[in-house]
């Protein structure tokens, strides 16, 4: 799976560690493509001239035991500068003759590292004698490998940074890739930079020019129909097409009843009205509200909203004569967790809404030009575009909407009342000028109903759940701690303006545990 076969890059093989991505997002910020492969599916005959250096991640694994991994070890003698990362410290020790055992003291946290040698990885990475890092490990290299020398110490770790300057072998026992890590950037940096050598070749606008003239040899003189939800991805995609192939692009825009407030408004009047697109609205609340009636189980709405938008989305796709292509906001992180690209053996946790989907029967092509961006990049390739901020800066929303926030049965009347507060939540937000601190924010409403006191009469209402997170990627998440003020004045303004709730919590559970979404 290659972007780019002649742009030079950061391999980065996958031992399961929850800050993969983060390691490729800190190497793409910094100008130099990355991609990410799982440690089952490369081998040493896949490693090209393309390949300038190689970051080997973190994971649960052990490295004694050599049935839970599998490690091409011809990969080491490709003579290609390697970094590795906690679990990728230790493999790249043991491989190379060194000893991996587990070790006395765990060291999950920040931790001091003292400085003991000098190295080009670590040039300017230590302000002082020491640094702060973030160490989350169980076992420890217990021995060198020959050739190797101790570049920096902790009080657990003995070889917190090692290096064979010779072969240009790298291990890190800690994760410079978090922000928790001092400086953390800067060693990425330095083993990018001064011992890869590799040139910066990765920017927005190089990605518009190149994606523009990638779709352009994909397509041809050939139709593409796009799901247009007005989210972000898909409004790139849109947009991407528009600039690469202008009327030959049919974009479909289904209204579930289960959009924002006024969102199919603002859908029409900047895709069809402001940028000229083939724009074919579809109101379908009546049809969704219907096949969603009693309905109550997750799993089963997600299904019936998916199976039901393909249902509509081909009838409509069909009146449009000889396409050839259907166009997708598939993201990299979407290819990571649904199409598990890692390889690595992980837990369904619920069905994904942004992949998959496409009829068999349909017989299109797949044109999915973000397949290899970070959510990040495709806001920035947004704005390159000329999309408005108000479109690239919104919030992340689900493809099965307000379904997903309604746990329990979904009614018309719910819809309504949920409409309604999620807006006065999002207004708010802007007005405090909040919105752009915040990850993701939603307002759901819980299928509970509690007793209030509005003047003198009794009230029997819904309760309304605020979820406000803060993140990078939104592969972990925290909550955004308000001041109490504001917790109260939106509290008061969903309570005193909506009729049907009557009590507002705030949700302090972050990703994990919990979910981002509610169901």
């Amino acid at each position: 799976m290659n972007l780019d076969l002649d742009l030079n890059k950061i391999l980065i093989i996958d031992f399961g560690s929850q800050f993969t991505q983060l390691i490729a997002r800190r190497v793409r910020e910094l100008g130099v493509f990355s991609e990410i492969i799982s440690h089952k599916k490369i081998k040493s005959k896949n490693i090209n001239n393309s390949i300038k250096g190689i970051i080997l991640s973190g994971g649960p694994l052990n490295v004694y035991d050599l049935k839970k991994y599998s490690f091409d070890k011809n990969i080491i003698q490709k003579k290609i500068p390697i970094l590795g990362i906690c679990f990728g410290h230790q493999i790249l020790s043991k491989i190379n003759g060194g000893k991996v055992k587990q070790s006395k003291h765990r060291e999950f946290g920040l931790a001091n590292i003292l400085k003991k040698k000098s190295s080009p990885l670590t040039k300017n990475f230590f302000k002082k004698k020491h640094t702060k890092v973030w160490m989350s490990h169980a076992d420890q290299v217990s021995k060198l490998p020959s050739n190797f020398k101790v570049i920096a110490s902790s009080q657990n770790s003995k070889f917190a940074i090692v290096a064979n300057e010779l072969k240009k072998f790298y291990g890190v026992q800690f994760h410079p890739e978090v922000t928790h890590t001092d400086n953390g950037k800067i060693l990425i940096s330095n083993f990018i930079f001064s011992i890869c050598k590799i040139r910066k070749n990765w920017s927005t606008k190089n990605q518009r020019i190149k994606l523009i003239k990638e779709v352009k040899t994909q397509v041809g003189n050939d139709k593409v129909i796009c799901a247009l939800s007005g989210g972000v991805d898909s409004s790139v995609v849109a947009q991407l097409l528009n600039k690469a192939i202008g009327k030959k692009l049919y974009c479909i825009f289904v209204n579930t009843g289960l959009l924002r407030k006024n969102e199919e408004k603002q859908v029409i009047a900047t895709f069809k009205k402001k940028l000229k697109m083939n724009l074919i609205y579809v109101n379908a609340e009546k049809e969704f509200i219907k096949n969603l009636k009693n309905i109550s189980d997750p799993e089963k709405k997600r299904k019936i909203i998916g199976n039901l938008f393909i249902k509509i989305f081909e009838r409509y796709a069909k009146k449009i004569k000889n396409v050839k292509f259907l166009a997708q906001g598939t993201l990299y992180p979407d290819l990571i967790e649904s199409k598990s690209v890692t390889g690595s053996k992980t837990s369904k946790i619920k069905s994904h809404h942004n992949v998959g989907g496409l009829p068999k029967k349909m017989k299109l092509k797949l044109v999915e030009p973000l397949k290899f961006l970070f959510k990040d990049e495709v806001r920035k390739l947004g704005l390159e575009l000329n999309l408005g901020k108000e479109i690239i800066t919104r919030h992340p929303f689900p493809g099965p909407g307000l379904a997903i926030r309604i746990p329990g049965i979904i009614t018309n009347e719910k819809i309504k009342i949920l409409k309604e507060a999620d807006f006065y939540f999002i207004k708010a937000l802007k007005d405090y000028g909040l919105y752009n601190k915040i990850w993701q924010a939603y307002a759901a409403l819980l299928p509970v109903k509690t007793v209030g006191v509005m003047g003198d009469n009794r009230t029997y209402e819904y309760l309304c759940l605020l979820r406000a997170i803060t993140s990078e990627d939104g592969m972990t998440a925290d909550f955004y701690e308000f001041k109490k003020s504001f917790i109260q004045m939106i509290s008061n303004k969903i309570v005193n303006s909506i009729r049907g709730i009557n009590r507002v919590v705030y949700d302090v559970t972050s990703k994990p545990p919990s979910t981002i979404e509610l169901e």
